[in-house]
């Protein structure tokens, strides 16, 4: 049987430091990151180790403990509102472990991975990784300079599927360059290229989205092997200048899967 947490209220020196994690240089310091809410915090146990589970005497008298929590935190609502990263604070918050990072290696041939190349919204990067998780995609290749994983609001978004999908930062154009040379085919969404709806598509490869407001970079555009379009409906339509790139990366997706579903190669 695993251990009964310890149980006790929350420090004014803890209280700071978790407020804290809502910045970069802090959670990078500690090794933490904050999950919010319970129905986010009870998905990421599976896999990442907690260090805390904060809540208020009214959570903790309704809800049993989760075994894998090694320490519990009795708060004050108004401790709550301080370490909340959002507006309405939750009754309930998971100190996580940040997990080492792992050794990088090319996907295989026959697996569809996305690369982000600087995206900047934590809303779109957690809606990116909770489609992935949709889709069975397992592994998100991410820019230096694309948003942190571990801010609150990019956690938040992504509703639990963090535990389901490796979002790995590098140097995007060596692994895209590397992935060609081994024949997997790179995908990249522009607004010139073939029509998706059309388009040859494989089972596998790496599918490419750009920054919300610059599209793909030069560099890693360079990378691309095939590039897709997503044209509007009808095709002279005036209508919006693009897509959102959450709502671009779900409907591309969904036409890798759709070609497996059908049987089409």
């Amino acid at each position: 049987m695993s251990p009964i947490p310890v149980r006790r209220s929350i420090s004014t020196a803890e209280r700071k430091t978790v407020s804290q994690l809502k910045q970069s240089k802090y959670r990078r310091e500690s090794g933490l990151f904050l999950a919010e809410g319970m129905k986010c915090g009870m998905e990421l146990l599976t896999a990442f180790r907690c260090k805390s589970l904060i809540a208020t005497e009214e959570w903790l008298s309704g809800h049993p403990v989760p075994p894998e929590c090694e320490l519990v935190l009795q708060a004050k609502n108004s401790d709550m509102e301080r370490m909340s990263a959002f507006s309405t604070a939750p009754q309930v918050m998971f100190l996580y472990e940040i997990p080492p990072v792992s050794s990088v290696k090319v996907p295989s041939a026959c697996e569809l991975s996305l690369a982000l190349d600087c995206i900047q919204d934590p809303g779109n990067l957690g809606t990116i990784i909770r489609v992935a998780d949709w889709m069975g995609v397992r592994h998100i290749y991410a820019s230096q300079n694309t948003v942190d994983v571990y801010n609150p609001k990019v956690v938040q978004a992504t509703m639990g599927s963090l535990a389901r999908v490796a979002v790995h930062y590098m140097e995007l154009p060596p692994l895209l360059k590397e992935a060609r040379q081994n024949g997997i085919p790179v995908y990249g969404t522009f607004l010139s290229g073939d029509n998706i709806y059309d388009a040859e598509l494989s089972q596998g490869g790496i599918v490419v989205m750009g920054n919300e407001g610059n599209g793909v970079s030069e560099e890693v555009g360079a990378c691309v092997s095939h590039r897709l379009l997503i044209p509007p409906y009808p095709a002279d339509a005036d209508t919006a200048e693009s897509l959102n790139v959450a709502v671009a990366t779900a409907i591309t997706l969904s036409q890798f899967r759709e070609r497996i579903f059908k049987g089409i190669k």
